[in-house]
């Protein structure tokens, strides 16, 4: 009821995560604040920063929705017609947006002093709202891939069959969709037709067994008899953390999809699509020695704390990174003791927007929280260690590590198959099928999956979220 009075419909995304209705209930409270609550950007900007965001991953669905939200607010129809439409002031927001959604890590205080300084210049209020809306966005198009929902029958595509029809069945894999692979054209906001790169496509899971859920059990069960007695070493924990997230890069994105139904829209609001997400642990690996001598810079599950040591930190500024491309080594690791959202990035947010930060927190701590105490058809489970490895998996693909966690822990209870779908559903979502949602978790509830890509949304929200705020706090001292 709460949803339906709100958005004046019962749309799919509350549908979906009303199998978890303490969960829905924080979402529905965040996002109605952000969107309508008050802050420091007019209600027409909020909603065209959303259809901005959400068209890095060609989300129809939210570009669809924001786009009735943006006309009954008010907003000119004339902005619609792409991003060469909209206020200068918005469009140049779009570097930020582009990399947010895709490689957050390069976020530096240059990107924030570019929107602060000169003519249609932002506050520093408008550019946290912004950024919250923009992280906001991103992370959801993740959940509405990763959770197939299609689209509201009122909206452009809504009565339409998608035209990968077959991507999306139970059936095994013809040959055309193993070749699917090949680059997608898509309308930019020029009106030109560019290639989205493909990644190379995944080995298919087809026929990889699962463990099953008493297997895993007993691995968690395992894992919390060892852990009472068995101490590791820091240097071993980090070259856990680090073999970890070079297997993250060893494993394919799912393959591009081919649908071309909604291009023309979709490209309006997409400027170089080109750029998409690259492995964290690529653009670390040099031949000047290895990361763990590199400059740390710490980021925390929730909370944070920036420390003196960012100080005399190279600044990733755009004509090193454009000099430096794929030779990135001094990116630093975001390290969880040194820096989280508890400590700073939470009272960061919340001076610059107000109050938003209570709000994220709630939000961020339920979805980690959630538990019935359920796994499958068994009772009574301890499903902590498990919630932990998708979690620190998630923000480890965007470089960001919890130093007191054994990175062990990821490989002994996320299946191959899990790790796979959850990058693709982190880092490429519009790639996700159902047939990937449905061969992973196979013993799990529906409910159970929803809660996976439940974390998936906010754990990757608050990565973006910690870089932006580095980012910020970098360029306010």
């Amino acid at each position: 009821m709460d949803a339906f009075l709100q958005n004046n419909r019962l749309d799919h995304v509350s549908r979906v995560m009303a199998s978890h209705p303490t969960y829905l209930e924080h979402f529905l409270r965040t996002q109605h604040f952000i969107l309508r609550g008050d802050g420091p950007l007019p209600y027409d900007y909020r909603h065209l920063i959303a259809i901005m965001a959400a068209g890095r991953h060609q989300c129809s669905y939210l570009i669809n929705l924001q786009k009735g939200e943006f006309i009954l607010q008010g907003g000119d129809p004339s902005w619609l017609q792409g991003l060469k439409s909209i206020p200068e002031k918005l469009q140049d927001l779009y570097e930020i947006n582009k990399i947010l959604a895709h490689r957050p890590w390069l976020l530096n205080k240059t990107h924030i002093e570019k929107l602060t300084k000169g003519t249609d210049s932002w506050s520093l209020a408008e550019v946290v709202h912004a950024i919250v809306l923009l992280a906001h966005f991103h992370s959801l198009s993740s959940f509405v891939f990763s959770c197939g929902i299609n689209e509201e029958l009122d909206n452009v595509a809504g009565h339409h069959y998608k035209q990968n029809v077959q991507d999306n069945s139970n059936n095994l894999p013809t040959a055309k969709d193993k070749i699917s692979s090949s680059p997608k054209k898509i309308l930019n906001g020029d009106g030109k037709t560019e290639t989205m790169p493909s990644p190379p496509s995944s080995p298919s899971i087809v026929g990889e067994q699962e463990v099953g859920v008493e297997a895993l059990m007993e691995r968690m069960k395992r894992l919390s008899e060892k852990s009472e007695s068995y101490q590791i070493t820091q240097e071993e924990l980090s070259k856990r953390f680090e073999t970890v997230e070079t297997q993250s890069a060893e494993l394919a994105a799912a393959p591009q999809r081919s649908s071309s139904v909604l291009d023309s829209d979709i490209g309006h609001f997409i400027e170089d699509p080109t750029f998409i997400y690259q492995d964290f642990a690529k653009l670390t690996d040099s031949a000047t020695g290895p990361r763990s001598k590199l400059p740390s810079l710490s980021v925390p599950f929730l909370g944070a704390r920036f420390e003196s040591t960012l100080q005399g930190e190279t600044e990733l500024t755009d004509e090193y990174l454009s000099s430096s491309r794929g030779q990135l080594n001094d990116i630093p690791t975001f390290r969880v003791q040194d820096y989280s959202w508890d400590d700073h990035g939470y009272s960061l947010v919340n001076r610059l927007y107000n109050d938003v930060g209570y709000l994220l927190d709630d939000k961020f701590k339920t979805a980690y929280n959630l538990t019935y105490y359920t796994m499958g058809t068994h009772n009574k489970v301890d499903t902590s260690r498990f919630r932990r490895a998708i979690w620190n998996y998630i923000q480890c693909m965007f470089g960001i590590r919890h130093d007191d966690y054994d990175y062990n822990e990821v490989n002994q209870l996320l299946e191959r198959s899990l790790k796979t779908f959850i990058k693709s559903a982190v880092c490429y979502p519009e790639r996700v099928t159902k047939r990937d949602y449905d061969r992973v978790m196979r013993e799990f509830k529906h409910s159970e999956k929803v809660h996976v890509n439940l974390m998936i949304l906010e754990a990757r929200m608050q990565a973006e979220l910690l870089y932006a705020l580095r980012a910020v706090m970098r360029y306010m001292t």
